[in-house]
């Protein structure tokens, strides 16, 4: 099995599946990329057993056959080549492959391809088209948000929950959660799963700049994302997912609404003086006055800052962790947002004041922390 490839096609190919592949296996092979060529068309593949990704390269060939290639030797090899034709000489009998530069040969040894993890077919599937940008930025609104705790398996994925009206992207942790609407993409039938984080960073990657309808096929265990010449399948997590709606409170009388680059960065400086455990800062509003402070009692630091806002119902405090409310606020795009609030002990809703694409409707929703009268 031969064929012969540009360096700099290959790279950016390998480049773009490379993110599934974990830094250390228990499997030798999963350290590879498979290379499949069938007569011209050369397929790579990667894997750690959770999730495969495949693209597709034409080359010059007319030979079939396979091999599993070490990923990091490889990548590390046509990083440092100049663009030019390499030719692959593929011996599947030593397992190994001779790459014929202008200037040089190099040889890697690499595994039977037969023994690299099998694409698996999604059967009994329900099927979905969303466009690449509104896929993306569900992902990128609603990754942040999600868990990390092991025995909470389905808050560390984004539940995705496709209906005839719209789609909807949810993510919590339990101190936050963001709930990302689309009216623009909808279903044909309700269907929904949870789609695990690291796939979604993969996925996310790969959409960047891309425009292109992706085609989202899903059952009880896996989801295979397809769009342009690149395959994604990947094992959903197994589970019910909360119940979203009924943390989220309805009546919020409490609204202030406020420049949020100036919100973001007084709390981006008032929070250097927090208590770096909790990351406690303290909302007063009177009036249309906004004040933001922080202390850490233990070093006697503390800071706070004032900002103008709008704000309608009676005065109040509230503290949120700093963290979560910045990677909210860096998460929106709005010039304005408005945090809706019931009591110091609920939940805050921020949401943006204006909507930069009216099918589109995000929700972020913050827990309070006690505050230390």
């Amino acid at each position: 099995m031969n064929f012969v490839v540009s360096s700099s096609t290959l790279l950016k190919h390998l480049k773009s599946i490379s993110g599934v592949l974990n830094s250390s296996n228990t499997i030798p092979i999963l350290d590879c990329f498979l290379f499949d060529l069938n007569k011209g068309m050369l397929t790579l593949f990667a894997s750690d057993m959770e999730t495969t990704i495949t693209t597709s390269i034409k080359v010059e060939s007319s030979e079939s056959g396979n091999l599993a290639i070490p990923a990091k030797t490889l990548l590390e090899a046509l990083s440092n080549l100049p663009e030019q034709p390499i030719s692959f000489i593929i011996d599947s009998k030593k397992f190994s492959a001779k790459l014929k530069t202008e200037t040089g040969d190099y040889t890697l040894t690499g595994h039977n391809g037969d023994e690299y993890p099998k694409l698996p077919k999604v059967e009994s599937a329900t099927s979905v088209i969303i466009k690449s940008d509104v896929l993306g930025n569900a992902i990128n609104k609603t990754i942040f948000a999600t868990g990390n705790d092991d025995l909470r398996p389905v808050m560390s994925g984004v539940f995705c929950q496709f209906n005839d009206e719209n789609s909807i992207f949810v993510a919590t942790d339990a101190h936050k959660l963001v709930r990302y609407t689309r009216n623009d993409a909808k279903a044909g039938a309700s269907a929904s799963f949870i789609m695990p984080k690291k796939p979604l960073n993969v996925l996310k990657n790969l959409l960047s700049g891309i425009d292109d309808a992706v085609k989202v096929e899903f059952n009880k265990t896996n989801a295979y994302f397809s769009f342009g010449n690149i395959n994604l399948v990947c094992r959903l997590i197994d589970g019910k997912y909360p119940n979203y709606e009924a943390v989220i409170p309805k009546q919020n009388p409490n609204k202030l609404t406020v420049d949020r680059t100036s919100f973001l960065g007084a709390i981006r400086r008032v929070s250097v003086f927090a208590n770096k455990a909790t990351h406690q800062i303290r909302l007063k509003i009177t009036g249309s006055q906004l004040t933001i402070s922080a202390e850490d009692l233990d070093f006697a630091n503390e800071g706070h800052e004032t900002l103008m806002c709008t704000y309608t119902g009676e005065d109040m405090e509230i503290g949120f962790n700093s963290k979560f409310v910045l990677e909210m606020l860096t998460n929106l795009e709005s010039d304005e947002i408005t945090i809706e609030m019931s009591a110091p002990n609920r939940a805050g809703i921020i949401v943006p004041t204006q909507k930069a694409n009216p099918a589109e409707d995000v929700l972020m929703l913050v827990m309070p922390v006690m505050l230390n009268n």
